[in-house]
């Protein structure tokens, strides 16, 4: 695979994509719990939501991926085994990476009780991963869904291409995503400062192409629900995600909550839409 160069005059998109990302993370300064995937109850929480909010996107993220009974598939920040879970029955066997000891513990779980014996996990973030002792590649079918979170970008892709035989599929932000516009709104009202989003799909594209690589890239629509029993437990929560501590503060969260809530059964819903980008190639470099 050649790799162009950027010229003079083209912007260095792994850069852009470092500095995004910075941002982004700097962003959230205060002691928010509810991502530490080694907890298990947030990687419950995120495994009850995923299962009952993410039916949809699950079924379109597996229909558009060329599984066969003979495919070994890798499953990069697998979670709580949202997709290798039914992907699993459906190939020789895939190997789930996920550094989250919760989201580990979540997803032996399911497999013990569904009797799926096919998953292999491997506990460590993908820039830890070592191939050569960590994996047993090459793999017909690569996976990175709604997990690129890596600060050098280009070197995440360069090892997802290093051990893939077949194709690289990668699932991620074309625009802001609910929860991130969100934090948007209320960033600057509760902490005084601007919200930073993260890298998107166009700079990942624009990494690609200067690796030499030049994906297919199709556009999915994407929605993400909060489910909670009671308002009480959902304010509670996103009091925590967005760092309210102040009276003065929780009461701009529940004014701005408040009437983005529908009740849906005995339990109270939030839900916002956004689009999600298929970006794949097949392991000549070649869209695909």
């Amino acid at each position: 695979m050649t790799s162009p160069q950027p010229g003079a005059c083209d912007p260095d998109w792994n850069a852009i994509w470092k500095e995004r990302q910075r941002l982004q993370e700097s962003t959230r300064t205060h002691d928010d719990t509810s991502h530490n995937w080694d907890r298990k109850e947030n990687a419950e929480r995120y495994d009850a939501n995923a299962r009952s909010g993410y039916d949809d996107r699950v079924q379109q993220t597996i229909a558009a991926l060329p599984l066969s009974g003979e495919a070994r598939v890798l499953d990069i920040g697998a979670g709580p085994g949202t997709l290798a879970l039914p992907i699993a029955p459906l190939v020789q066997g895939i190997t789930a990476i996920e550094p989250g000891a919760g989201m580990v513990e979540v997803l032996r779980r399911h497999a013990d009780h569904d009797s799926i014996r096919n998953i292999t996990c491997v506990q460590k973030t993908w820039e830890e991963v070592d191939p050569a002792r960590d994996l047993m590649p090459p793999y017909d079918i690569v996976i990175a869904s709604l997990s690129l979170t890596m600060h050098d970008i280009r070197e995440a892709l360069t090892k997802m291409d290093a051990v893939s035989a077949g194709s690289v599929h990668l699932f991620w932000f074309a625009d802001m995503p609910f929860w991130e516009r969100m934090y948007a709104d209320l960033w600057g009202p509760l902490h005084g400062r601007s919200y930073y989003s993260g890298p998107k799909a166009d700079c990942l594209f624009g990494v690609l192409y200067q690796m030499g690589i030049y994906p297919d890239v199709t556009m999915l629509p994407m929605s993400k629900e909060y489910r909670f029993g009671k308002r009480e437990e959902m304010m509670a929560f996103f009091e925590q995600r967005f760092g309210a501590r102040s009276p003065a503060q929780k009461r701009i969260v529940e004014k701005y909550v408040s009437p983005l809530i529908r009740p849906e059964g005995n339990d109270i819903v939030i839900s916002g839409a956004s689009t999600l980008a298929h970006v794949r190639w097949k392991k000549s470099g070649l869209a695909g």
